[in-house]
């Protein structure tokens, strides 16, 4: 099969031919359609993130169908719609997992980090651990919701429950939470890169209800922010965004070091929190939601070949809404 293979940090991917995998017992075979590309993607080349061993296959945003079917696995069958998110496995007995916050395992493995993702025409992945889609969502508007959609929900719940909600940087999470956000009735302002218009554009095409500059100043206070832009000197500016009991919601896996900052920015009952990975419930909770609101996830899509090209542009920020292989689906 044709992958993309990060051989080492800092360095290209690239394309090869690989033995197509097995699935074991409690895992699926699955042909990948769509993978997204997300920035903990960009974190790991970039060498940010350092994965356990290389070479690695990137991508954890993934939207396939069943292949095959390991032995012990129920509840799958040959051709069933599948997502595949970064949460592989966990140990199920760690003191994390043992109180409901599998998120935080000790020794949990995650897709395109310690296992090979979807930057492959096929992949496995543990059943228990997969998220079955209906056939309709077979398509590359999916992609983003493994991950964007999910970990931008988790921080949205966190910073609930907010009427007044500040989103910084506007990339693939943060314009699939805005339009939940404004469907259930809150204001959104839209924080951007000083100058990228843009991103403030494709913001107010949203309907959020302002868009401007990190130095700019909204037109009120807001109740809470998510950051998901991977600036730590972002944290001091949303603090003096907020008002008194506001939450600063930190929704990347990367973020640059936090600048010192005066403690009358915090005081007030601020509190800062970052948002760790995932659970199995948060992507069932999103995906039950999902037909209850009107969303739409825009996209970009790169061949598999052009895999380098959509990490350059991710980190050059000069696509809107979320970035997409297409693998398998023609």
């Amino acid at each position: 099969m044709h992958a993309a293979l990060l051989k080492k940090s800092k360095t290209p991917l690239e394309l090869v031919e690989i033995p197509i995998p097995r699935p074991s017992s409690n895992e699926l075979l699955v042909k990948v359609l769509y993978c997204g590309v997300c920035r903990t993607d960009l974190h790991i080349q970039q060498g940010e993130l350092i994965a356990p061993r290389y070479p690695l296959v990137l991508g954890h945003e993934i939207v396939g169908v069943v292949e095959e079917v390991g032995s012990e696995v129920r509840g799958f069958q040959k051709g069933d719609g599948i997502g595949i998110p970064w949460l592989h496995r966990t140990c199920g007995h760690c003191e994390f997992c043992q109180r409901n916050q599998e998120n935080l395992c000790e020794n949990a493995l995650f897709t395109g980090f310690h296992v090979p993702g979807g930057f492959a025409e096929y992949t496995t992945c543990r059943a228990d651990f997969a998220i079955s889609l209906p056939l309709s969502l077979l398509k590359k508007e999916t992609a983003p919701f493994l991950c964007a959609g999910l970990i931008g929900y988790r921080s949205y719940k966190k910073a609930a429950p907010e009427q007044t909600l500040a989103l910084y940087g506007f990339g693939a999470a943060a314009h699939i939470i805005a339009q939940v956000a404004l469907q259930e009735k809150k204001e959104v302002f839209a924080f951007t890169k000083e100058g990228d218009s843009a991103s403030q554009k494709f913001a107010l095409s949203l309907g959020v209800n302002w868009a401007g500059g990190i130095q700019s100043k909204a037109p009120k206070l807001c109740d809470a922010a998510i950051l998901f832009a991977p600036v730590g000197s972002l944290v001091p500016l949303a603090l003096k965004a907020m008002k008194k009991g506001g939450r600063c919601i930190c929704g990347g896996i990367h973020m640059s070091d936090i600048p010192s900052f005066p403690y009358e920015d915090l005081w007030g009952e601020k509190r800062i929190e970052s948002v760790a990975n995932l659970t199995r419930e948060d992507g069932a909770s999103f995906f039950r939601i999902l037909p209850s609101f009107s969303i739409h996830s825009q996209v970009t899509v790169y061949p598999l070949k052009d895999v380098n090209n959509a990490l350059e542009d991710l980190k050059k920020g000069s696509v809107q809404g979320a970035l997409v292989l297409s693998i398998g689906s023609g």
